[in-house]
């Protein structure tokens, strides 16, 4: 399990998933798989597991199998419950706060790419040009792109770029969760369907 500065425990390890992917060969790491899975999510993409599973080894170019893609199946329907818990509940699995920050921006920065590749993969399948996008979701995506060209070079260990980074994954985690409301549940409360969810804005 992971455990951030927080006090949030995740069922999921980052090392754990990490190390697992890179015995079935593939170079993403976990920031990557969560990212694109969350972002697959917030546009609109099926709960079902199987399905998100076909669409994230679309989006990034994967074949995870055996115990690896049972575990991110699992992944994934935790996160679909995270968000649309009342209590928001969700967060994004990132590396633990014990690493340094370098690698942990780097992690939130291979995130938000991810994310991005997610979304524009549902986006593109329904037909959803940037243009048209709901609510705040253009702001957003535009805020995880330049969360995603994060410049490394200058981090230093200080108490300020700690409190950036928590800044940032804080952002990070209500950007998602709006994008999630915009797409998903304003399309069910334009069906009348009367779905709960968090409601952010």
């Amino acid at each position: 399990m992971s455990t951030n500065s927080r006090g949030v425990v995740s069922e999921f390890d980052f090392e754990e998933l990490a190390n697992q992917l890179a015995e079935q060969g593939w170079a993403a790491s976990p920031a990557d798989l969560h990212g694109c899975i969350v972002g697959l999510l917030a546009a609109g993409a099926s709960h079902q597991a199987e399905a998100g599973l076909a669409r994230l080894n679309q989006a990034l170019d994967l074949d995870l199998h055996g115990e690896l893609a049972e575990q991110v199946m699992a992944l994934y329907l935790a996160t679909g419950r995270a968000m649309v818990d009342e209590d928001f509940d969700f967060y994004p699995l990132l590396l633990d706060d014990d690493a340094d920050i370098v690698s942990r921006t780097a992690a939130l920065a291979t995130w938000c790419r991810s994310f991005l590749l997610g979304y524009a993969q549902v986006s593109a399948d329904i037909g959803q040009p940037p243009s048209a996008l709901p609510g705040d979701s253009s702001e957003v995506l535009a805020d995880l792109a330049a969360i995603a060209e994060a410049d490394l070079d200058d981090l230093l260990e200080d108490e300020e770029s700690e409190r950036a980074y928590a800044e940032l994954t804080e952002y990070l985690r209500f950007a998602a969760l709006n994008a999630y409301t915009d797409r998903v549940l304003g399309n069910t409360a334009r069906s009348g369907a009367g779905q709960e969810g968090p409601q952010l804005h």
